[in-house]
């Protein structure tokens, strides 16, 4: 029984801590520490990077939109980099050849960062600038992420994620994007951001010189940021409006990509949990990833550990029905999914799809599965 209880406030802490401690943590440490992001209005070259494989939905809104930037146009290049479309995607880029829009394609499927690493090597611009087809920009979007660059501290920005509702109008990001803006924001005033918006977020080039094909681009130009002593910042004024996976199935498939994406690159960075290297972001990122990738492991010892307790007072019996509710009420959002539209049915169902996600990528990147190769989700 002692280590059942054991096991149980162990597990219990342990998730507490994820989701709720290192914010604490944060809020407490940005009384004594902050660091002011010194921005300024500077115009220097940027080269645009949208990357596509099949987009001949979405791709010609996307580059009126990107035309549409309030950025001197001597200083702004852009560029598609198709990861070899079969579709009409590279012949509706190939129409705005006329308007500096640059077409590079890729040879053979590359995948997201291959392809990526074709546009940045072909690139001029001192600052990178990523964005997804389905990402929409306010006119004013480069140049808003581009003042951060001012800061010499800085390495990479980071976009603020919104969501568009199904009828446009922009609104309800939900709860888990409003606390992961939150938490970035946080991080952003004490010292640096542990990951980026992979759906727009720029860099400086130097930062872009150890280009990986391998590994997911947004969070591994984070590591080299900090690897060459620089930072990564949260630009509340660069939005980046998108909308929500219609398909559950695919938006779940995506969330097992990203976080099997995730761990491949926490893997091959795992010096950085040297905190006599890598100081305060040591504690960071084993505080925001590492951390919330075990969750679901302690999810499991927690109610397992609490089954064995119910029997033995009130108190443990009342916490295991509510567990077992708390998952009810998740299980019934998937059952009957016109319930998601309820907050205490999307909550639940949202925290165990995400966290049944972790464990399927756990599983895959144990078992040497890696994700290269990607297809737009229809949004």
């Amino acid at each position: 029984m002692i280590i059942a209880k054991l096991i149980f406030w162990f597990s219990f802490f342990f998730i507490f801590y994820a989701y709720f401690g290192y914010p604490l943590a944060l809020i407490v440490i940005s009384l004594f520490r902050n660091r002011p992001v010194n921005k300024g209005d500077i115009t220097p070259k940027v080269s645009f990077i949208i990357t596509a494989y099949n987009e001949e939905k979405g791709i010609q809104a996307k580059i009126e939109n990107t035309l549409l930037q309030d950025y001197p146009k001597e200083n702004f290049e852009i560029i598609i980099a198709s990861d070899c479309s079969t579709d009409q995607t590279d012949e509706i880029v190939k129409s705005y050849e006329s308007k500096g829009v640059r077409l590079i394609r890729a040879p053979e499927r590359r995948g997201k960062e291959g392809t990526q690493k074709l546009a940045v090597e072909a690139s001029s611009g001192e600052i990178l600038v990523f964005s997804d087809v389905a990402t929409i920009l306010d006119s004013n979007g480069v140049k808003n992420i581009v003042k951060n660059f001012n800061d010499p501290t800085v390495g990479c920005v980071s976009s603020t994620d919104r969501f568009i509702d199904p009828d446009g109008k922009i609104g309800g990001e939900g709860a888990y994007v409003r606390y992961e803006m939150f938490l970035r924001s946080l991080e952003t005033k004490v010292n640096t951001v542990v990951g980026l918006s992979g759906s727009f977020f720029a860099a400086r080039r130097e930062v872009c010189w150890d280009w990986a094909v391998d590994m997911q681009s947004d969070f591994n130009t984070l590591m080299n940021s900090v690897k060459m002593g620089l930072r990564g910042i949260l630009d509340s004024n660069s939005i980046g409006y998108y909308k929500n996976i219609l398909d559950e199935k695919k938006e779940f498939e995506r969330k097992i990509r990203t976080i099997l994406r995730g761990i491949s690159v926490f893997k091959k960075n795992i010096e950085l949990l040297n905190p006599f290297k890598y100081h305060f972001f040591s504690w960071q990122i084993f505080s925001h990833k590492f951390d919330r990738w075990f969750v679901p492991f302690t999810l499991i010892t927690l109610f397992l550990s609490n089954v064995f307790l119910a029997k033995y007072s009130f108190f443990y019996g009342t916490i295991c029905i509510l567990q077992a509710f708390f998952y009810g009420l998740a299980c019934l959002g998937t059952l009957k999914p016109h319930l998601l539209k309820k907050p205490f049915i999307k909550i639940p169902n949202f925290f165990l799809m995400v966290n049944l996600a972790i464990l399927i990528s756990w599983y895959k990147f144990i078992f040497g599965k890696r994700v290269l190769f990607w297809t737009p989700s229809e949004r």
